[in-house]
């Protein structure tokens, strides 16, 4: 799957964040629990070729992102946890529920959602708050959740990380900012004279800012920034192709520092909330939303039960001393509601609309990937 959520412009125009990592951790928790032609649908969409190699694939995505959890201090906070909330009329089978504990690191509570059901969403996003350190509240909106839930399962992802070269804030400045539109806002640009990662290509360039680490053993993250070099061109172009070609922020991350001239990067903060469930249909993954699904591996009692909407939120703010970023992903089930050549000099001047992503960069997973077509705009 990728970053294939990005594809769809559910941000048309506006800024935009998410974390595939998340996604894919609710939709794969969610494969575990399945059966049949509608698995086989989740395991093409999830690129897995069966349901051991997704377990495998998700071992490692979970292996990748807690083994950050509790370094050193000086390194990045990161926190990734599941919850697994299971109506106490269900009877969850004990081969679902090992690998939910074992891969998952999933924590499963037994609730009533028939007699409190709005309990249980509040429950669920004060769960989500805490997990994303009060970043991410009401994930789930007022009368999302109903008596005919049986199954919610639900993502928390956190990351906060200081720069390895943090920008001066007495160097931070107003500047010209072009939107697409043509016209000019002024927004506080962060500046530094030090080496920057920087590679530069026919159509637009890319920056990484590495975040500080613990240790020489500890695990390695940085932000990349893609600038397309036309400031009246849109970011699509750029995220279809980060979207839709596996190796493209492999194959164009600078390795090298290089000496800037004028570099400039906006602070900014983007949040953004959608519900994925059109998104994801669109891609292709229809069978988990219709009457065909089957999810009888997860628990006793689960006949006509369907994916209902997906909720995703996630938000990024990024400063002088680095960046903290969060996101949620609620997956809920519903009874019988289916539906490189560098100059000596290289100038980086980010005042026109750019995508973002935040890697882990020895595995290349991404956890989180947006845009932002203006900075002083926060929603």
């Amino acid at each position: 799957m990728g970053e294939r959520e990005g594809v769809k412009e559910v941000a048309n125009g506006s800024n935009f964040v998410y974390s595939p990592a998340s996604i894919r951790a609710a939709l794969s928790l969610a494969a575990i629990g399945g059966k049949g032609e509608m698995l086989g649908e989740m395991l093409c969409f999830l690129g897995s070729e069966s349901a051991a190699d997704l377990k495998a694939d998700s071992a490692r995505l979970v292996r990748v992102i807690r083994s950050s959890e509790g370094e050193p201090e000086g390194g990045p906070v990161l926190s990734f946890v599941n919850g697994i909330w299971v109506d106490r009329s269900m009877l969850v089978k004990p081969e679902f529920a090992k690998v939910a504990a074992e891969v998952y690191k999933a924590v499963t509570k037994s609730v009533d959602f028939r007699n409190q059901h709005d309990e249980v969403r509040k429950e669920v996003n004060d769960w989500v708050e805490k997990a994303t350190n009060g970043i991410i509240k009401d994930l789930i909106t007022t009368g999302s959740i109903t008596p005919l839930h049986r199954v919610i399962l639900c993502n928390a992802l956190y990351f906060k990380g200081a720069w390895q070269n943090k920008f001066a804030k007495f160097q931070t400045r107003p500047q010209n900012f072009h939107l697409l539109d043509g016209t000019i806002i002024q927004a506080p640009f962060m500046t530094s004279m030090q080496d920057q990662f920087i590679s530069s290509f026919s159509d637009f360039q890319v920056l990484r800012l590495p975040f500080r680490r613990a240790g020489d053993n500890s695990r390695s993250f940085s932000m990349h920034v893609f600038l397309p070099n036309d400031p009246k061109s849109s970011v699509t172009p750029l995220m279809q192709r980060l979207s839709q070609e596996p190796d493209f922020i492999s194959q164009h991350t600078p390795k090298v520092e290089v000496r800037v001239g004028r570099f400039m990067l906006p602070k900014f903060k983007v949040s953004f909330g959608f519900e994925a469930s059109e998104v994801l249909e669109d891609l292709g993954l229809k069978m988990p939303f219709s009457k065909y699904a089957d999810f009888t591996g997860m628990a006793s009692g689960l006949d006509g039960l369907c994916l209902g909407k997906v909720h995703h939120k996630a938000s990024i703010e990024v400063d002088e001393d680095g960046a903290e970023v969060a996101a949620a992903t609620e997956v809920g089930y519903f009874l019988g509601m289916c539906l490189e050549c560098t100059p000596t000099r290289v100038n980086f001047v980010a005042d026109h609309p750019f995508l973002f992503a935040v890697i882990e960069d020895q595995s290349g997973v991404v956890l989180f990937l947006g845009h932002v077509v203006n900075p002083l705009k926060v929603d």
